[in-house]
């Protein structure tokens, strides 16, 4: 099989080519990042081929916060078709394209009129039901919605309707899928791996009467993070010696409300690389993740090879990766009093974080790094360009 496959920057498509790549299947895989970016991701040279001009502009102009919010949202629609036409002028043959949302319509129709398969890796929940939970979210906090360029659902719809299959990381995913009509055989859920090479134990939380107790939160500052549950929950954690420490990059839509929100024994670290994730995530009790809308948090996979226990809300694909109670805990969305009772768990018993960051360890090792994806990734597109081919 020749296999092709277009993102927006690097998400998780990397970790599938390098998979792809090594089975012999990767023709090209395109992105919106620079080369330069993208050199350490581990895919030769060759088989990539880069369209920045746009996407990689707009990401450094939002980042200082230069971009009128007008423009962002038309800018983003941009980005997606001109970054579609240009992969469909440039596509050579293959069997199967893989784009992530947004990512390919018209080559995806291109290549179906070639007889290839076309295939939509979403990587979040259906794009009707993510606006319709975080508008919701946005009118409980009193913030205003960030609008986007109205002709993106509705293509973002067509992209569902033309692909072969839809490709999501979790069955709280498939489920909004099927909440918004689309039929149970074109969804297939494929979970995320984890990289064991870069993530694993790197010492353990200080332990003792007069330790500190560490909480995490690795992700964006943001509502949809659930951010404003977080910090009610930690603040209402009866511990004489406690803290939180936020990893992660500030949405500036949230910063208003942030500023109202409880943040005594709160740290805000900014966005921070991979290697000093691995010293945070071994060294907290546990990484509370309360996420009130997101496809399957990379973050819990190297959480969990850290050994780190997790607290997770049903809106991060947490069931398809660990047992409630088991490795960490799965708690509703939106739920204060959830999250302190399972934070006062691990306060009141010392030995939890130990029992669970074990459990961690050897649940992560069904995971087989990112080969499994790979596995399940390569038997579905024989399947679907088989298929095609009959």
């Amino acid at each position: 099989m020749k296999i092709i496959q277009a993102t927006f920057g690097v998400f998780h498509h990397f970790e599938l080519a390098r998979e792809l790549n090594r089975r012999g299947h990767l023709e090209r895989i395109y992105s919106t990042f620079p080369w330069k970016r993208l050199e350490r991701e581990g895919v030769p040279h060759d088989k990539v081929e880069t369209f920045p001009w746009l996407h990689t502009p707009q990401l450094l102009l939002s980042r200082k916060n230069l971009l009128p919010q007008a423009l962002r949202r038309t800018l983003s629609y941009r980005v997606a078709t001109t970054y579609d036409t240009w992969i469909a002028r440039r596509m050579p043959p293959c069997d199967a394209l893989i784009a992530l949302s947004g990512a390919g319509l018209k080559a995806g129709k291109l290549l179906q009129s070639r007889g290839g398969v076309f295939l939509c890796d979403r990587g979040s929940t259906h794009h009707a039901y993510q606006s319709n939970i975080l508008r919701e979210e946005y009118r409980i906090w009193n913030v205003p919605y960030p609008s986007y360029d109205p002709r993106v659902e509705p293509r973002e719809i067509e992209i569902y309707e033309q692909a072969d299959a839809i490709v999501v990381p979790s069955q709280v995913c498939r489920d909004s899928f099927l909440q918004q009509g689309v039929a149970p055989d074109h969804v297939h859920v494929i979970p995320y791996g984890v990289r064991l090479d870069r993530f694993h134990p790197d010492g353990a939380p200080s332990t003792g009467p007069d330790a500190p107790f560490e909480v995490l939160f690795v992700g964006g500052v943001s509502l949809r993070k659930g951010i404003p549950y977080l910090l009610k929950a930690f603040a209402a954690l009866p511990h004489p010696n406690k803290r939180l420490r936020v990893i992660g990059s500030l949405d500036p839509n949230f910063a208003p409300l942030l500023a109202t929100l409880p943040q005594e024994n709160v740290e805000f670290l900014g966005s921070l690389p991979q290697p000093q994730l691995v010293a945070y995530m071994s060294r907290s009790h546990v990484m509370v993740l309360p996420s009130i809308e997101e496809g399957l948090a990379l973050v819990q996979g190297q959480a969990l090879a850290c050994g780190c226990p997790i607290i997770a809300s049903t809106a991060t694909g947490s069931e398809d990766l660990f047992t409630d109670g088991v490795e960490g805990f799965i708690v509703p969305i939106r739920s204060v009093q959830a999250i302190t009772d399972r934070l006062q768990c691990f306060v009141d018993d010392p030995t939890l974080r130990d029992r669970m960051s074990a459990a961690a360890l050897k649940r992560v090792k069904s995971f087989a790094g990112w080969s499994e994806y790979g596995d399940r990734w390569e038997a579905l597109l024989h399947q679907l360009t088989q298929t095609k081919k009959r």
